[in-house]
């Protein structure tokens, strides 16, 4: 356990912060399943927006969020 006060209150932040992004990673993984299952044009849209927000707040890197819409995008317009 932290002594100083400062640390303290870190680690208080620390756990807030985990929080919050758990729960956006989570919503992120939903979407991103949903749009595989079912690559329309609504759900890719949706997941694109999903994926810039998450780049917006540090959640995942952008090339990450990059690959990830040109991956799908492709899936989309093999079918």
């Amino acid at each position: 356990m932290p002594i100083i006060k400062s640390a303290i209150k870190k680690a208080r932040k620390d756990k807030t912060r985990t929080a919050h992004n758990s729960k956006r990673e989570a919503s992120l993984k939903k979407i991103l399943k949903t749009a595989r299952r079912t690559p329309n044009k609504k759900n890719l849209s949706a997941l694109s927006s999903a994926l810039d927000k998450a780049v917006k707040v540090n959640l995942i890197h952008a090339n990450k969020a990059a690959r990830l819409k040109s991956r799908l995008s492709k899936l989309s317009t093999a079918k």
